[in-house]
């Protein structure tokens, strides 16, 4: 979605914001809330049954799964905020013994 223009609703960077797409309608965005979409993707990605496939498409199928869940995981862990109209995304990418 295109987020050229945003109206806060409140200063806390965590609530949802009003923003208006490129289409000109008004809709409601929390970033923290797509964030944990993001992190129920990764498990369901998980939890993907193989198709009953073979081979060559069966190791193409696992290759695709692993790297939807590193993205979908790495987006579920991040910390979201929305400040004029900017969505930033923070991921600390340090192992867990080096994180503050």
């Amino acid at each position: 979605m295109h987020v050229p223009s945003t109206r806060q609703r409140s200063s806390n960077r965590s609530r949802a914001r009003v923003v208006t797409t490129n289409y000109g309608r008004a809709v409601s965005f929390d970033p923290n809330a797509m964030v944990q979409r993001f992190k129920e993707r990764a498990a369901a990605v998980r939890k993907r049954p193989l198709p009953p496939v073979a081979g060559e498409e069966r190791q193409h199928f696992i290759a695709q799964a692993n790297s939807d869940f590193q993205d979908f995981a790495m987006i579920g862990d991040a910390q979201a905020s929305l400040d004029d109209g900017i969505l930033t995304l923070r991921i600390d990418l340090r192992p867990a013994d080096k994180r503050s």
